[in-house]
């Protein structure tokens, strides 16, 4: 009967449980935070009762707040700034549908000077965004 001797080797593996179930509770955390941070900008737009459109993969958001601040991507920007990155998502060559998040209370001409940069950059994709009617 052959018998087998175990050596005091070292434990040469690890144990990746504890690292996979964080990653996948992080990952949940992420997807369930994620669509919040669209809309976590403060802008009330004007109330309408047309029906809802769900933003795609290849949606962008522009956002006008009361004061005339735009945002592109929650990102604050000036006109000029704003024009240089939609020439540069033109030049990309993908095709995109754009987001108008613009407040109830803005005065209409910030919000043509927007969608006059959006149509001078070629695109034409563009939904201005409401709420709801009560």
């Amino acid at each position: 009967m052959a018998r087998h001797r175990f050596h005091n080797q070292p434990f040469d593996q690890i144990n990746v449980t504890n690292l996979i179930d964080t990653l996948f509770f992080l990952l949940i955390i992420f997807m369930l935070t994620a669509p919040l941070l669209e809309y976590s900008m403060e802008v009330h737009p004007p109330a309408n009762n047309a029906e809802e459109i769900k933003p795609e993969d290849n949606s962008k958001t522009v956002n006008v707040r009361a004061n005339g601040k735009i945002y592109f991507e929650n990102k604050e920007v000036s006109v000029e700034e704003l024009a240089t990155q939609l020439k540069t998502l033109r030049d990309s060559g993908k095709k995109y549908s754009f987001f108008l998040r613009a407040d109830a209370d803005l005065k209409y001409d910030t919000v043509i000077g927007v969608l006059r940069e959006l149509r001078k950059a070629g695109f034409s994709d563009i939904s201005l965004v409401t709420s709801a009617e009560e």
